[in-house]
């Protein structure tokens, strides 16, 4: 899959620390990391509004995709 997290980048951006955005969004600071490191299947939108209020962003500051020929849908899940 093709979507990258910049959780990281946007943290740097407004000199958060992940620890201090995890207990402000009500956050595991060990799920905070899993989406930091982009080792997630789904992110509920509650959790992605929350980092977005927190950080003063959009969800596509967060998120980003490049497209891979293996992206291909073959109509079938």
């Amino acid at each position: 899959m093709g979507v990258i997290v910049n959780l990281d980048v946007m943290l740097a951006k407004r000199k958060m620390r992940s620890k201090d955005i995890a207990e402000r969004i009500g956050l595991s600071e060990n799920n905070l990391s899993r989406i930091r490191a982009g080792h997630i299947k789904a992110i509920r939108f509650s959790t992605l509004g929350a980092l977005c209020r927190e950080l003063d962003c959009k969800p596509g500051d967060l998120l980003d995709y490049v497209y891979e020929e293996s992206d291909e849908w073959d109509g079938e899940e």
